[in-house]
């Protein structure tokens, strides 16, 4: 071959065409995995009506979603290596589609847990592969920045659209609505990611690990769990128990990965320190977002007044500001520096958290607006760098295990916040002082409250709402400063860490 017929293959590959396309087609998958994290935010006291959860139920089906997916992603990243990833992102996204119609006809809270818990068996299929497909379909470095600047700006987003879209659908319709709009999407995926995806895989992946599977599945579940119970209830023997066993299973995981020639997970990558700063960004900068619009969503409508498609809009300032921080945070990452703008990011989160421990009963929405807007741009500015640099700092063959580290970091962001952030909520509203009488649904949260106060005397009723709106505004204060604490040391240490770090090549410098 001549030089310039390799000259001209070369292009090719690294200006595929359709590419662009095919992003559109990736967008939707991480769209509707983002959305799904949180769109439970306005149902969650139609779900409370109608299917009575306790408190802690009610958690669990707010977060086991990401739980799972967290737990699952670096093993569905393993098997997308081996299967094919465009294969696994279509088998994930028929199955996403089929176990929303499960979640939409739960019927119990039990079942409604174990529906979630399925669907996000089903979305860890979808997320490990889209990272991994722009890394192949953008070889160019600063295509893929901008490719990977639109996934960054949809994953952040989509954390926010959720409540915007719950709220349309539930004027509208029953709160199982916010599920049964998986279906259209996941149908427009299949077909159109069919014709358009290029299919990618390892060459040589070696075996699946299925007891790294299950190690990590457990391990994920296992320390999420017993911070969310340390969080509410303190010490106690399921506490404990569930962080030992958790602790065990990563730690043999660990050990495990790194004696196996062909690892689920290439634990090395962590001794690249912008690899483990950047999943440390990821991680925090999606816990302040997720955890905030999740409790806020519930704010707006059970203390303000709202009404679901009012709360959805109101929140609309997240996702505008991720989407425009995502679309030029790799320009400004160029101009000055990855770790200015990561660092930065993470401290705008922070301060706009801090802001919102001023929250009370009759806020104005300027405050509330405004600390949304920030919290977007800089979730979407620390969130599309972190990602573009994560997968510029590992050779190419790595690419899906490096996707796959990043989206654990993602939705296991989204799990903490709901869980660590709803603790501290949950955990100072239980204790607020009830009338004589009052039946025990009314502390187990906010939405039991309302139910409970509808079947009671005027002046009974004022006096519960106003004692549990209060109390709910108080937890939700104190997670917003605790939130605020932990983003702005993050947003130190992603300083330091990510001394050096380019995007051009994931290299560092002097």
């Amino acid at each position: 071959m001549t030089s310039a017929l390799r000259a001209a293959a070369t292009t090719e590959v690294v200006k595929r065409p359709g590419r662009w396309l095919a992003l559109c087609v990736l967008v939707l998958a991480v769209l509707l995995v983002a959305v799904d994290a949180t769109v439970l935010g306005l149902a969650t006291p139609y779900i409370s009506e109608d299917l009575k959860p306790s408190g802690t139920q009610l958690l669990w089906i707010g977060d086991v979603y990401s739980f799972v997916l967290a737990g699952l992603l670096v093993s569905m990243g393993s098997l997308g290596d081996r299967i094919g990833r465009k294969r696994l992102l279509l088998i994930g996204a028929t199955a996403f589609g089929a176990v929303s119609v499960l979640n939409a006809h739960a019927t119990t809270p039990e079942l409604m847990i174990l529906a979630r818990a399925l669907l996000g068996v089903a979305g860890a299929t979808l997320m490990p592969a889209t990272l991994a497909l722009i890394r192949n379909l953008f070889q160019d470095p600063r295509e893929r920045s901008l490719a990977v600047g639109v996934w960054g700006a949809t994953a952040s987003a989509g954390a926010a659209v959720g409540p915007v879209v719950g709220g349309l659908l539930l004027e509208h319709f029953w709160w199982g609505s916010v599920f049964l709009i998986n279906l259209p999407v996941m149908a427009v995926l299949v077909v159109v990611g069919i014709r358009l995806l290029p299919e990618s895989r390892d060459p040589a992946p070696g075996p699946w690990d299925l007891a790294g599977v299950a190690l990590s599945l457990v391990g994920m579940i296992g320390v999420v769990y017993a911070v969310k119970e340390l969080a509410t209830h303190g010490l106690s023997p399921d506490a404990m128990g569930a962080a030992a066993l958790g602790a065990g299973a990563l730690y043999w995981f660990v050990r495990r990965q790194l004696a196996l020639p062909a690892p689920l997970l290439d634990m090395r990558l962590f001794g690249n320190r912008g690899f483990s700063g950047a999943v440390l960004a990821d991680l925090l900068s999606v816990l302040g977002l997720s955890g905030l619009v999740f409790f806020l969503s519930q704010y707006l409508q059970l203390v303000q007044g709202m009404r679901p498609s009012e709360a959805g809009l109101a929140e609309l300032p997240a996702a505008v500001g991720a989407v425009v921080a995502g679309l030029v945070a790799g320009s400004c990452a160029r101009r000055f520096s990855v770790r200015s703008v990561v660092a930065g990011g993470l401290a705008a989160v922070g301060l706009a958290l801090a802001a919102l421990t001023l929250l009370d009963r009759t806020t104005g929405y300027p405050l509330i607006g405004t600390a949304l807007l920030v919290v977007g741009l800089g979730a979407g500015f620390s969130f599309t760098v972190t990602a573009d640099v994560i997968l510029s700092s590992v050779p190419k063959e790595q690419a899906g295990a490096a996707s796959a580290v990043s989206e654990t970091a993602y939705e296991l962001g989204a799990a903490l916040g709901i869980a660590v952030l709803g603790s501290i909520v949950t955990g100072v509203y239980r204790g607020f002082p009830a009338p004589p009488g009052t039946p025990a649904a009314a502390h187990e949260s906010l939405g039991g409250a309302v139910e409970v106060a509808s079947a009671l005397p005027a002046d009974s009723a004022h006096a519960l709402m106003s004692a549990a709106r209060e109390a709910f505004v108080d937890g939700l204060a104190l997670a917003a400063g605790s939130g605020a604490a932990v983003l702005l040391a993050a947003s130190v240490a992603a300083w330091y860490l990510l001394r050096g770090q380019r995007l051009e090549d994931g290299a560092e410098h002097p």
